[in-house]
């Protein structure tokens, strides 16, 4: 579980992110969902400890994020930023071998090269995992580094706009995988979207988020309601019945 009490975040005496009170239950996807400049990515980043927080507290897996030890929490919880920029060539396979650093500090065994077998062939990249990044579509190698992110088997994952810069047949792809991860391996997956609807699909809850608050969390059926959609985007929005469950409509 995930747990935010009384978290705030000051950028300046007009920017504040907070107060944050959240409780992020065990296993399955939940999405935060909301305008530009809404405080998503500022919260994932002090979820996973890459953004201090001013004041508060946060507890994942029943770790204190500010005072826990660092090696335990990277075997608990894995981030993925947006921005992800390798300077030395690397193939897939030595990337997503990353992902065992918190156990191995660098020296890996037989079984660590059996697990990131396992994710390499979990996210259907066996085909390019002698390939360099460089050599890769977009799509090809944010999938690559969620399988890093995956390969550290933390009970916690947290993505940032994993589907920023993907085409829909790129995004539909990914959010099968991550749908996959948290159905098969039980993981507990917390997204950044900007996409109301990717979150509607492929969400066990979502979050809602305005002016750095939380407006909303639930189960998606309850949070895909036009009146609290359309007074978090400031925009009409309409739901309507999709193959798949509710749609947003605007």
């Amino acid at each position: 579980m995930i747990k935010l009490t009384n978290v705030t975040k000051k950028y300046s005496s007009e920017v504040t992110i907070g107060e944050l009170n959240l409780e992020i239950p065990k296993a399955g996807i939940t999405s935060i969902i909301g305008p530009n400049g809404a405080g998503k990515s500022t919260t994932l980043l002090m979820i996973g400890r890459l953004l201090k927080m001013d004041q508060g507290n946060i507890e994942v897996s029943g770790l204190d994020v500010s005072s826990g030890n660092m090696d335990e929490l990277a075997k608990s919880l894995a981030i993925l930023r947006q921005e992800n920029h390798f300077v030395t060539r690397l193939t897939v396979r030595q990337l997503v071998g990353f992902g065992r650093f918190p156990y191995t500090k660098g020296r890996l065994t037989k079984d660590d090269e059996v697990i990131i077998s396992k994710y390499i062939d979990f996210l259907g990249l066996n085909e390019l995992e002698n390939r360099y990044l460089d050599e890769l579509s977009g799509g090809q190698r944010q999938i690559a580094y969620v399988a890093m992110v995956l390969c550290q088997e933390t009970e916690v994952v947290l993505l940032d706009e994993p589907l920023n810069n993907l085409d829909v047949a790129r995004s539909v792809q990914m959010m099968h995988y991550l749908r996959k991860a948290a159905n098969e391996l039980k993981r507990t997956i917390v997204l950044v979207l900007h996409d109301i609807n990717f979150a509607a699909t492929y969400s066990d809850r979502i979050c809602t988020m305005k002016n750095g608050k939380v407006c909303a969390f639930g189960c998606t059926k309850d949070i895909m309601c036009p009146k609290l959609l359309s007074e978090t985007f400031d925009t009409t929005i309409r739901i309507i019945d999709g193959p798949n469950g509710p749609l947003a409509v605007y």
